[in-house]
């Protein structure tokens, strides 16, 4: 599995340079990776249905005890089966959809990576790993929603599915930290193992909330619903991926693999169906009132992803069964239904729902495919959707807790789902119209192949995935008993009523569509609602960076200096004031008395030019007053015994002075503090950093640490470096590196400056 990971990670970021060399023949050896993938992974569909788990473990951190960790069972199996089978048909239908498009190999780079990323998370083991891969995911789909960097909406779509998803993100990573740290396990199948343990943990609940959270942004639950339809932006391979098996159903992925864990806490009973149930319901009432065909197939996915995360706060057998049914053929039907509206698009050049009419006749392979999804999508026999719908009334009817809840969403999201898949196959294809839309070409068969296989998929893929299907349930809930089969033959049953129900009510709320579809939705409907109050929140955040920084960044190298030393300052008071640091000065005012005059001197010196420095008006001055105090403290360190500091704080000031005054008729206007108040302001701040200072080193050396690393150094410095000079040597020997480190720092530097030297200024005065 590691191979295969890293096999991805190298075509994707060779397929810019396979661009190159193939053009638009790049498409081959792109979808030959997923293909290679869903072969491993169906390789692997015996062992993993007779109960076996293959895991593999490769050291990453030795000295930490992280590893990298992957496990394939029942669960993972599944997703990995989908996202590379979808990667295969997304990769073989961008070759359609995306044409001659610029930047081609950029594409498939972010698109591989992204897929290599989800597949990444749902086979780690490992807590550290999955985050890894999250995040991955989180800036691979920011690359694809921004594909088009030239309009504004992809870039802003871009930038909230980024800081949505990976605010979420942050919060997941401290719920698996607090995770590890309660069960003593970084792993996924280590801590199912202390489950029961860890549910008496203080950092339980913490931890609860903290993913539950993180999934929710990721699959797009109320109120972080909003980021999941702007992302439409992105070109209709990246959207049909995206909604289908890949992102948005990592946090659904995640909530199952957890919820061994977390299912016997009653928030979490209570928290996954309400939140589910308020995003499934008012996902499918905008979904009625857009026109735009991928907003309508968007907010059926949040209607989708909704009913999944509330079965999985249910929790029982038939809502765990429901929840991998209806993720499969949700996954298969709305794969089929973006890649349709992308087609329509490609053909007729718009996507809204009013204007597409009478296509059937001239797409018929397309209208085939969305027919077929349709079906899958109403739930209507033999389909995988049917079977999901059948699943989900059940564990309805089999919660008592919340039965009113769940049948109530079902029913409601059912209905519209109905509706909505009669609008996408009937009307745009099959109904009569006296104005059919024109065709601008005909679809190739890039654009018709991969959608009509998927939609084949959900009609006649119930007996294929029923053994992995079960063997996923196991994953989730190892005391399920199943019989071999999804659903159990009951007649004409209280279920089979409520589907037939369903299917009428879904009828008749299909001949009201029209109506609403007179008045399209648009933002301002919905003015104080999640995605108005992000962009409020956004644009605030912005302006009040703007003005917070053009205060405290003026231009002024004094106010930049008061700052740096009132932060240090109080830093430092708080910690003394913290640790109860407290030393005695009153011990030490002997020491005053064998002051000699030449301290004295001194001392009398280099006040008087600070004196000097507040009251001049002459750069010239200040400059060379400037220079008398360094030289002053170059004294002071060769009367105290430092002659190599003194050499060095001499060659400084040295320079320092020279400067200056090279470079004097090229400084700005000189600010003199004619103000008093300024004045005492910054002697203020000076006198305080100096007493802070001097308190902590007087502190210090009041409680001096004692250690070995002197001697040794005194020891060494001649008999191993063979050096003298005991500074120059710990420098240059024993600190190389950082030494080493430091003066690359100084050479990046002189290059920038001597780069920022030698541009010339172009007409206007600006470089």
């Amino acid at each position: 599995m590691v191979y295969l990971l890293l096999t991805g990670f190298l075509v994707a970021f060779a397929a810019p340079l396979l661009h190159h060399w193939l053009g638009r023949r790049v498409f081959v050896p792109l979808t030959l990776l997923p293909l290679i993938f869903s072969a491993y992974f169906i390789w692997q569909v015996p062992g993993v249905l007779a109960g076996e788990t293959v895991t593999q473990s490769i050291s990453w951190v030795p000295s930490l005890g992280v590893q990298l960790q992957f496990r394939l069972d029942g669960l993972s199996l599944l997703f990995a089966l989908l996202v590379s089978v979808f990667g295969v048909l997304i990769m073989l239908y961008s070759r359609g959809y995306m044409g001659e498009t610029p930047l081609l190999g950029r594409f498939y780079m972010y698109l591989t990576l992204f897929m290599v990323a989800m597949l990444g998370i749902v086979i780690s083991d490992n807590f550290f790993c999955l985050f890894l891969f999250w995040e991955l995911t989180s800036i691979t789909s920011y690359l694809l929603i921004g594909f088009h960097q030239h309009k504004s909406e992809s870039r802003t779509a871009a930038w909230q599915a980024l800081l949505v998803t990976g605010a979420g993100g942050l919060a997941l990573f401290a719920g698996l930290l607090l995770l590890g740290q309660a069960s003593g396990e970084i792993t996924f199948s280590g801590m199912m193992q202390s489950g029961m343990d860890i549910r008496g943990s203080s950092l339980y609940l913490p931890a609860m909330v903290l993913v539950m959270l993180g999934c929710f942004t990721k699959s797009a639950q109320f109120p972080f619903h909003f980021w999941l339809p702007n992302a439409m932006a992105a070109p209709t391979p990246v959207s049909a991926y995206l909604h289908s098996a890949t992102m948005v159903k990592a946090g659904i992925y995640l909530l199952a693999r957890l919820s061994p864990v977390f299912n016997s806490a009653e928030i979490w009973q209570f928290t996954l169906p309400l939140v589910g149930g308020i995003t499934a319901v008012m996902g499918a009432a905008l979904a009625l009132k857009h026109t735009d065909l991928k907003a309508v197939l968007a907010y059926t996915t949040i209607s989708a992803l909704g009913l999944l995360v509330m079965l999985l706060g249910i929790g029982t057998d038939e809502a765990t069964k429901a929840a991998l049914v209806f993720l499969v053929a949700h996954a298969l039907y709305k794969g089929t239904l973006f890649m349709v509206a992308g087609t329509l698009d490609h053909c007729t050049g718009t996507r809204q729902l009013p204007l597409l009419k009478g296509l059937g006749r001239r797409l018929p392979w397309v209208g085939a495919a969305a027919t077929l999804a349709a079906y899958s999508m109403a739930g209507v026999y033999p389909s995988l959707g049917f079977v999901g719908k059948e699943l989900l009334y059940e564990s309805a009817l089999h919660n008592n807790g919340t039965l009113g809840l769940v049948l109530g969403v079902a029913l409601l999201a059912g209905m519209v789902f109905v509706a909505i898949a009669l609008v996408l196959s009937f009307r745009i294809f099959w109904r009569k119209s006296s104005h059919p839309i024109a065709l601008q070409h005909a679809a190739s068969p890039y654009l018709f192949l991969p959608p009509l296989l998927l939609g084949l998929a959900s009609l006649a893929g119930v007996s294929a995935t029923t053994p992995l299907l079960l063997q996923a349930s196991l994953s989730i809930a190892p005391e399920l008993h199943t019989s071999g089969k999804l659903v159990e033959s009951q007649g004409f049953s209280l279920v089979v009523q409520l589907s037939a129900l369903t299917t009428l009510l879904g009828l008749i709320l299909y001949l009201f569509t029209p109506r609403l579809h007179l008045r399209p939705f648009t933002t301002q409907d919905f003015p104080f609602g999640p995605d108005s109050l992000y962009h409020l929140l956004f644009s605030n955040f912005l302006s009040g960076s703007k003005r917070f920084i053009h205060t405290l960044q003026d231009g002024y190298l004094r106010h930049y200096l008061v700052y740096l030393l009132l932060f240090f300052c109080g830093l430092s008071c708080y910690v003394l004031w913290r640790d109860a640091l407290v030393l005695h000065l009153g011990d030490r005012f002997y020491m005053l008395q064998s002051l000699r005059l030449y301290e004295v001197v001194l001392f009398i010196l280099v006040v008087s030019a600070l004196l000097l420095l507040l009251n001049t008006r002459s750069r010239l001055t200040s400059i060379v007053v400037m220079g008398l105090v360094g030289y002053s403290a170059a004294l002071f360190y060769i009367l105290f015994g430092a002659p190599d500091v003194a050499a060095t704080q001499l060659l400084i000031e040295t320079l320092t002075v020279v400067i200056f005054v090279l470079l004097l008729h090229k400084l700005p206007a000189f600010s003199y503090l004619s103000h008093q108040v300024f004045k005492l302001w910054y002697v203020f701040v000076a006198v305080l950093f100096g007493s802070v200072m001097t308190y902590v080193l007087l502190l210090v050396q009041e409680n001096a640490v004692s250690s070995d690393l002197k001697d040794f150094y005194g020891e060494a410095s001649y008999l191993q470096a063979h050096g003298r000079n005991m500074v120059n040597v710990i420098l240059v020997d024993f600190r190389g590196l950082d030494t080493l480190g430091e003066i690359t720092v100084l050479a990046v530097a002189a290059v920038g400056v001597y780069a920022l030297l030698r541009l010339k200024p172009q007409k206007g005065g600006k470089p």
